[in-house]
């Protein structure tokens, strides 16, 4: 997957067509495929109700399949970089699975259903036809960037008075190295790995205007934690310097310093791009940074999603995106200079860099 230089034409920018992957699953009964990228490794995962299905973009024969636990509506799931190792987060447990379907580790924790279930459920079955945990809400898992370690949103034991953690776990055993509460309500939400793999950030969705960012540091003996009230984490830069999120509103891109979660400099929608019609403009939830200087960031719009160029050192708009043909969706990071798009029906994902002149 190729690099190609950022060079300006006019203040319009053509994006190349590195290359188009199908998805492995019928989008009818799966989620849309998407890129787990970590340094120097790309995966494509689509996640079905009975399995996990994980294909190399370097090498499209290699494709692993995980057996799941449960289908897909009960909650989210991680791959290791080196494919070797599923983690499934589901209503009441983190469960790892090899590609065999072997569970290599289980930890139970409390229920994510809005109804009150104390219960320490045994196994799935038990709760598998129950309307209150088909429709709970869901925590999440990442693998750092090196594969050895196991990042966990999860609820504890507590009862009516639910208490959600942050837990390290080894992914060998599923042992518990860290842990540390994250003083939230949520309803949802995701990982964002960082190429240093001491470090981790966690969106916590807790409502439609409500969501923390938390910043989590790990160095083997103490796990510090930076909260960033009301933002939305976008993506990482590939050295791992910076960090670019936006507000549950969606008004303006937030440049933040890894090392210390210092805000730089930010960008507002209303300023930095046309007006369509009587909306103001709101940058999407996902945008995608294919190089230390660039961030190409979406607005949001249902009929016609436009994609922006946003120049790292300014913070400012140097233009916009121009693609070959219609696509959909956000922009999304998918490592080594590139960035890609899902096709509208979730067969296929593009991936994308920028035209090098001549």
């Amino acid at each position: 997957m190729p690099t190609d230089s950022v060079r300006a034409s006019a203040g319009q920018y053509a994006a190349r067509l590195i290359a188009t992957v199908d998805a492995p699953l019928d989008p009818a009964s799966a989620d849309a495929p998407e890129v787990r990228h970590w340094p120097g490794r790309e995966l494509l995962v689509q996640r079905g109700d009975a399995e996990l299905v994980v294909r190399d973009l370097d090498d499209p024969a290699a494709v692993v399949r995980f057996p799941a636990p449960w289908p897909r509506r009960f909650g989210s799931v991680a791959v290791s970089p080196e494919a070797d190792l599923a983690v499934f987060a589901g209503v009441h447990a983190l469960q790892a699975v090899d590609p065999t379907g072997a569970v290599r580790w289980e930890l139970r924790h409390g229920c994510w259903s809005a109804a009150v279930c104390t219960d320490a459920h045994a196994s799935f079955a038990e709760y598998a036809d129950d309307y209150y945990h088909g429709h709970a809400d869901s925590g999440s898992a990442a693998f750092s960037s090196d594969g050895k370690l196991v990042w966990a949103h999860v609820r504890n034991y507590a009862g009516e008075d639910v208490e959600e953690e942050w837990l390290i776990l080894d992914p060998a055993d599923g042992r518990v190295l860290a842990r540390a509460e994250t003083m939230t309500v949520g309803s949802g939400s995701f990982h964002s790995p960082h190429p240093n793999p001491a470090y981790m950030g966690l969106t916590v969705g807790e409502g439609d205007e409500e969501s923390p960012v938390l910043w989590g540091h790990w160095d083997g003996a103490k796990f510090s934690i930076q909260r960033f009230v009301e933002e939305v984490f976008l993506a990482v830069s590939p050295s791992g310097e910076h960090l670019v999120a936006t507000d549950p509103g969606q008004w303006s891109l937030y440049l933040r310093r890894a090392e210390d979660g210092v805000e730089l400099r930010r960008l507002n929608a209303a300023d930095a791009v046309p007006q369509s019609g009587d909306d103001r403009p709101c940058w999407d939830y996902e945008a995608a940074f294919p190089d230390d200087d660039t961030i190409v960031a979406g607005i949001e719009s249902a009929a016609d999603p436009r994609h922006w160029l946003v120049d790292v050192r300014t913070m400012t708009v140097r233009g916009r995106i121009d693609y070959p043909f219609a696509i959909s969706g956000s922009p999304r990071s998918a490592g080594r200079g590139t960035w890609y798009t899902a096709a509208e029906d979730g067969t296929a994902l593009h991936l994308w860099t920028l035209q090098h002149d001549g």
